[in-house]
């Protein structure tokens, strides 16, 4: 997690048990940093004008004024817990773990009577099954995020292995696998790689110039439907 991802996660948090307060130690052992880095990051968000004091004492720590940070969310219980049921469908997408903190912040956000409501909603769904059976692996997802090329391992569908030098260019998925849309270097060409037949990866330092072309992929474009945000 970055710094800037850090600082609104930690408002968040703060948010979220409002008007109790959270220890810097707690903080730091839930985002994984010293409890130095946590009193530098509350410095900053303090100078930034978020109103975050600290309380003293045993049970002391960092609060945050709820009313005053962020706005509300209007959104219905039915309507959290559908989004709720669209991100357990993304178990195995690349935004398996992206999708879990934008819940956890919406949860953070709505009034205290919806997002009671929402939980009870929610405890009257059960789902059976989820996504795609193989995640996509964090250093390929985050790969696509930052557009860093990658060296992967990979086995082709006889179970051959090679290692491939790739710069990823974006995701095809459907019901059953992920696929990672890439340049290969090896065939110097556009390839798609199932992602449960990518084994090692690591990260390069190389940034990657290209943009993904659906015409360069052997599919009918009648056949793929870009997801959008609308």
């Amino acid at each position: 997690m970055n710094r800037t991802d850090r600082l609104y996660a930690l408002v968040e948090e703060l948010r979220a048990v409002s008007p109790r307060p959270r220890s810097a130690r707690w903080l730091a052992g839930r985002f994984e940093v010293s409890a130095r880095t946590i009193e530098r990051d509350i410095g900053a968000l303090q100078q930034a004008g978020v109103p975050i004091w600290a309380e003293p004492g045993r049970t002391g720590g960092y609060a945050v004024d709820r009313a005053h940070t962020l706005p509300p969310v209007n959104l219905t219980a039915a309507e959290a817990v559908a989004m709720a049921v669209a991100l357990h469908r993304l178990g195995g997408s690349p935004f398996a773990a992206a999708g879990a903190t934008a819940l956890r912040k919406l949860l953070a956000v709505l009034p205290a009577a919806d997002a009671a409501e929402a939980r009870r909603l929610a405890g009257r769904v059960h789902l059976v099954g989820g996504g795609p059976a193989a995640p996509v692996p964090a250093a390929v997802a985050g790969a696509v995020t930052a557009r860093r090329a990658l060296r992967i391992g990979y086995a082709d569908r006889a179970g051959a292995a090679t290692e491939r030098t790739v710069e990823p260019l974006g995701f095809l998925g459907n019901p059953w696998h992920w696929y990672l849309v890439a340049w290969c270097r090896l065939r110097d060409g556009p390839r798609a790689f199932r992602v449960d037949r990518i084994g090692a990866v690591t990260v390069l330092p190389e940034p990657v110039t290209r943009e993904l072309r659906l015409d360069e992929l052997d599919i009918p474009a009648g056949r793929l439907s870009p997801l959008t945000l609308a």
